[in-house]
């Protein structure tokens, strides 16, 4: 496909950390795309010049209406959410309207104008706690909080509308997202974010005076919480190659884990930090939080067969550099803001 024929993509969420980095790698391809982002979690210094942005909600029909016809939108990729599991808990109907209700209404503004491709960031959230030590697509969904049910759900209402609409879809499930943009045009800046890398390197330049381990008793090879880490940009690579699939097939949606199927403890993960910051960070050790699972490590073999993906960043103290060179520059440019 040249840069000619490439459809215009919204990118909803474009503004975010996961968003962000899927318009860089869009632009990067050739792809025309814009943005919609009310601005409440993302940054409008995250969108490069000459790249639409649309300031708005993606429940306003009239709206997504204007910028699909301006647009000639053909494709959706879908960040815009709340993220943060244990606020899911306390306000799950924050999450139930953000997450669920609100792509309700960007799928039937995408019916309504005949857009026909969408697709979704999901989450491994959406298996709970699962009890296989890799997990696959079809691992049992069984969520355990409002974000991942608020996620399911989502998922449940483009397969149904898939089924009776000429519209295909991607839903890809996230392990652990990380790391930033290898030329620091884009990373995690969110403020109290919750993210173990973001909060270690915060740590690590003095903006946090510790890093919490919570629970250090899991069945685990270090007692700590294993998960499966990925780095961003690998992550918005495989979004564009499922773009490319589903234009390519009409007839065929995607489902697929998003991660590199090897895990790494909390402590790896701290002491990789201490490695490439060459600090020593204060650790306290706190207690379990409800809900979190020994270890969470993807399968990825359907993702690599399916769209030919191979990860180019999938090195621990790589994704540690990257987000650290962020964090680094994000100084800079909250001044700016």
């Amino acid at each position: 496909m040249t840069s000619n024929d490439k459809p215009s993509v919204l990118v909803t969420g474009g503004a975010g950390y996961i968003g962000s980095h899927a318009v860089l790698a869009l632009r990067d391809a050739g792809w025309p795309v814009a943005v919609i982002d009310n601005l409440t979690t993302g940054f409008r210094f995250a969108i490069p010049d000459g790249v639409p942005l649309y300031e708005g909600d993606i429940e306003d029909a009239g709206l997504l209406a204007r910028i699909f016809a301006e647009q000639g939108t053909r494709a959706i990729m879908h960040f815009a959410g709340s993220v943060v599991v244990p606020e899911s808990v306390a306000d799950p109907l924050k999450y139930y309207h953000n997450n669920t209700a609100k792509s309700r209404a960007l799928i039937a503004a995408a019916v309504q104008a005949g857009v026909p491709h969408v697709i979704f960031s999901s989450t491994a959230a959406t298996y709970g706690i699962p009890d296989v030590a890799a997990v696959s697509e079809d691992t049992p969904q069984r969520p355990i909080n409002p974000y991942g049910w608020s996620k399911l759900m989502t998922e449940q209402m483009l397969a149904d509308v898939a089924a009776a609409h000429p519209l295909n879809y991607g839903v890809l499930r996230y392990f652990n997202v990380a790391g930033a943009d290898p030329e620091a045009r884009s990373g995690q800046s969110t403020a109290g974010a919750t993210h173990l890398i973001k909060v270690a390197i915060e740590a690590a330049l003095g903006k946090r005076e510790s890093v919490s381990v919570f629970g250090t008793d899991y069945a685990t090879p270090d007692g700590t919480g294993v998960r499966d880490y990925i780095h961003v940009t690998d992550l918005a690579a495989a979004h564009v190659l499922t773009l490319e699939a589903l234009i390519a097939d009409p007839a065929r949606s995607l489902t697929m884990n998003c991660g590199y199927g090897r895990g790494f403890s909390v402590t790896e993960v701290l002491d990789a930090v201490d490695r490439v910051t060459n600090r020593q960070l204060d650790r306290r050790i706190e207690g379990r939080r409800a809900g979190d699972p020994d270890s969470l490590i993807s399968d990825p073999a359907r993702l690599k067969a399916t769209l030919g993906w191979e990860p180019k960043h999938a090195d621990l103290d790589t994704i540690i550099a990257h987000a650290l060179a962020w964090e680094r520059k994000l100084g800079t440019l909250y001044e700016a803001a």
